[in-house]
This record gives C-alpha cells, sequence and structure tokens, in this order.
C-alpha cells in the first residue's frame, strides 16, 4: 500500500507573495484539487461556522481563497455545515445561517451561498451503508451525500471528549444529521459530581434534551433516561462537575465517530479533499461559546486526500512546537511533548487514529510535502 501524501505550506512569510492566503491557493493547486473538479460539479465547503461568542473558527478570508479556485476551475461552490445536537446558535437552520453571517460568512466576503446540510431541523439526511463494529449504516447530510466534490476545511484545536478536533471529527459529527450525532454520543453518560456543583444552571441551559433538572437545594441531577450523551453539560460546566466514565464511553465515542466518517467518504467514492488549518489552536471546540489562548505558535495548513494523514500530520506539527507559556497547557511545552495529551489527559486521541487506520479510512505514515521554492519531501511515523 503507498504511502499518503500530505502537502504543508508554513504561516511564515516575509512577503505578500509568501502569506497565507497566496499559499492555500498553491496547496490547492499542488493537491490536485481543480483536476477534481468537472465543469459544473457541485462543490460541499464543509467548514465550521463557529458557535456564537467564540472568535477562534476559521477565518472567511481564507475560506473565500478556496471558493475562488473552486470558481477559476469550473465548479459551484457552497459552504456547508450540520445542524448541533445541543442548543445555541446553530440547532436549526434558521439559527445557522444567522450565526454563520454574524461570523462574517456573508455572500460579500467568501462569495458563495451557504446550506445548511441537514436541513431546517436537521432531519435532511442520506442513509449509508458501511461495515463497522458500531453500525451497519450511518445518516450523512444531505446536501454532503448529493455533492459532486466535497472540500473538507478543518479548524485544527483541541476537544474534551475527543481529545483533538481535526478532518475526522468534520467528516463524522461535522458531516451527521442530529439522529447520527446522537447515535455517535449515545456511548456517553455522563453524571453530576454533588460537591462541586454550584447550581448555576448553565448545564440546564445547554441541554436540548431536557435531561437535567434542579431541584430545592440539591445538586443539578441528569435523567440517563432522556439523556442523548451529547456532552455539552461536560464542556459548559466551568467548576468540572459533570463526570463521565472517560476509560469506557470516550474510547467508543472515537470509534463511532471513525465509522461516520468512514460513511461519508464511502458516499463519496473518495471524492474528498481535506485542508487542515494549524493556526490558533485553542485547546476546546469551536462549538464553546468562548475561545481560549492558543496553547501553541501557528504552523501553517496541511493538505491531503487521506482524513488520517492529514490528522496525524497536523499533530505531529503542533507537537513539534514549543507550547505557550500562561496557556492553559498545564505541562508537555518542549518541543517533541504530546500537547493534546497534557491539555486532555482523560481521553486519548491517538486511539481514535488508531481505530481509523484498523477501518481504512486511511494511514498514520505519510510523506509530507513542503509546498515552497524549493519543495521538499520526507516521510513520517
Amino acid at each position: 500500500m503507498s504511502v499518503p501524501t500530505v502537502y504543508y505550506a508554513s504561516s511564515r512569510a516575509s512577503s505578500h507573495r509568501e502569506g497565507v492566503l497566496r499559499k492555500v491557493g498553491q496547496l490547492f493547486d499542488r493537491a490536485g484539487v481543480a483536476e477534481m473538479i468537472q465543469p459544473g460539479a457541485l462543490v460541499a465547503i464543509k467548514l465550521h461556522f463557529g458557535e456564537r461568542g467564540t472568535t477562534a473558527f476559521l477565518n472567511p478570508v481564507l475560506v473565500r481563497q478556496i471558493v475562488k479556485k473552486v470558481r477559476e476551475a469550473g465548479g459551484k461552490p457552497f459552504l456547508c455545515d450540520s445542524n448541533t445536537l445541543y442548543t445555541g446558535g446553530r440547532a436549526n437552520a434558521v439559527d445557522h445561517l444567522e450565526t454563520a453571517l454574524q461570523h462574517g460568512f456573508g455572500y460579500a466576503t467568501v462569495e458563495a451561498p451557504i446550506i445548511i446540510m441537514d436541513g431546517l431541523r436537521g432531519r435532511g439526511c442520506h442513509e449509508v451503508a458501511i461495515r463497522g463494529n458500531h453500525f451497519k449504516s450511518v445518516q450523512i447530510g444531505a446536501a454532503v451525500v448529493e455533492a459532486d466534490l466535497l472540500i473538507v476545511l478543518s479548524h485544527v484545536k483541541g476537544h474534551a471528549m475527543t481529545g483533538f478536533g481535526g478532518a475526522i471529527k468534520n467528516l463524522s459529527m461535522g458531516c451527521s444529521n442530529r439522529a447520527g450525532k446522537q447515535r455517535m454520543h449515545s456511548a456517553v453518560k455522563p453524571v453530576i459530581a454533588a460537591e462541586h456543583c454550584r447550581r448555576c444552571g448553565t448545564c440546564l441551559e445547554w441541554c436540548a434534551a431536557g435531561a437535567i433538572a434542579l431541584s430545592g437545594e440539591e445538586a443539578a441531577r441528569i435523567d440517563p433516561e432522556k439523556c442523548t450523551g451529547c456532552g455539552e453539560c461536560i464542556i459548559s460546566c466551568r467548576y468540572k462537575a459533570v463526570k463521565v466514565q472517560w476509560k469506557t464511553d470516550l474510547p467508543e465515542l472515537g470509534e463511532r465517530m471513525v465509522e461516520f466518517a468512514c460513511g461519508v467518504m464511502e458516499s463519496k467514492a473518495d471524492a474528498v479533499i481535506c485542508f487542515n488549518f494549524v493556526l490558533d489552536v485553542v485547546p476546546d471546540c469551536d462549538c464553546n461559546s468562548w475561545s481560549d489562548l492558543p496553547v501553541v505558535p501557528d504552523s501553517g495548513i496541511v493538505v491531503s486526500r487521506d482524513p488520517v494523514a492529514v490528522d496525524q500530520a497536523a499533530i505531529d506539527l503542533i507537537n513539534a512546537q514549543t507550547g505557550i507559556a500562561g496557556s492553559a497547557l498545564p505541562g508537555a511545552f518542549a518541543p517533541g511533548e504530546d500537547k493534546f495529551c497534557a491539555l486532555h489527559p482523560q481521553t486519548d486521541y491517538r486511539l481514535q487514529l488508531a481505530y481509523a487506520e484498523e477501518m481504512g479510512l486511511g494511514r498514520r505514515r505519510y510523506e509530507l510535502v513542503q509546498v515552497g521554492p524549493a519543495e521538499k519531501r520526507e516521510e513520517r511515523r
């Protein structure tokens, strides 16, 4: 089996000819994306518009460079994302579109329309057959399945439940409808540690299932029968009062996500290309309603048709950096030390990558090709 190629451009620049905007186009060309686009093809550009309150989502100006290149190749680009399982600014298509516009993804800036892939209330999907250990079929947003090509733009960051978020998470959680998200999260059943609960009510606001209640002077309680396992109570609690069975629940969540990502790749017959932006690497997901300091300096952008290789390459770039003092990093500041294992020791993102390789989603060993005036090649892992 051949080693997948990952194309890389550093975020360093000394003139406009070397800026990140120019490099997005160079990577597009070098990775052969234009050759994947037939005249008139409907090209889905999958990204995360960011929850209201966060600022670390992908810059719309960078997205516009992809849109421009797709149009030059004869394609018809549209931006897309799926509705969330939790409440917030993206739980239905109306709120979702308003959030995207508030964050600068309007046509005047990005020059492409927006389509919420799973419809008004998150029910629009296609059932895709797979050969998984957890699922025999998965629900993928209709617009992604029906598009001729899928370009996945991922802002790489940490995540409380998966350790790390990149292409695989964007393909799985990002491309499934609400029912699919619930099936992935159903392995997670959180409980509230009464001694840590401050009765602030934040978890109630974020629980779409109405599974959390406050009564009298007691701590909040989660009804396991109503709970969908979406995990927003875990992320939203600032006092770390919400707990899960980290050693059993989270590895299975990662495996379920991998199987949904396999479903997306199956539905597209490999008409998928993944861009990982290793910029503003914050410790938690863009689903949060706030953004923390980045934990490492910007590294650049990596691109591949292999979602496993592009995620592994992004992690390798991050771990090669020196951690930023004063950030959420509790340790692992030295180059070569694992930043995400230090940030989220309760979950091991490496298990997800290993399972993805086992499922045939891609390979962790890759050839890194640095795009620039003097192209460099290096096999890694």
